[in-house]
């Protein structure tokens, strides 16, 4: 998503130009890219010019919302995963207020960072908690 933001003015990408300026593999790219688009994070064009681009504006972007599609959830231990905590130590559990508060520190932290920021960062900014 990042190198799409970076490189938005060069059209739709192809998959192969990510993988080889990211040096990552392009099956690794092909797994996620479907979840990026079945969530309208991405648009698509097929054929010569094809690839992939945002289909919005990079500062439009949580780090937060992107981590969710690719990765599910950001929760910290499993028990925070749906909105009822459904763990039968739940109500003695001495370290669930822990588990909570970091939880609800990432989800603040990403979700104010967007792709912009991280671009308007790159040269050396930093991203204070």
């Amino acid at each position: 998503m990042l190198d799409l933001a970076v490189h938005r003015s060069d059209g739709f990408i192809a998959l192969k130009d990510i993988a080889d300026r990211q040096n990552i593999s392009k099956k690794y790219l092909e797994q996620i890219v479907p979840l990026l688009n079945k969530a309208d994070l991405l648009r698509t064009n097929r054929g010569y010019q094809g690839g992939y681009a945002l289909s919005k504006n990079p500062d439009q972007y949580t780090v937060g919302e992107i981590l969710r599609v690719t990765e599910g959830s950001l929760c910290p231990v499993s028990c925070l995963q749906y909105p009822v905590n459904e763990c039968p130590r739940a109500s003695e559990c001495i370290t669930l207020p822990v588990w909570e508060g970091l939880y609800k520190a990432i989800n603040n932290y990403l979700d104010s960072v967007t792709l912009q920021d991280i671009i308007d960062n790159s040269t050396g900014g930093d991203y204070s908690i």
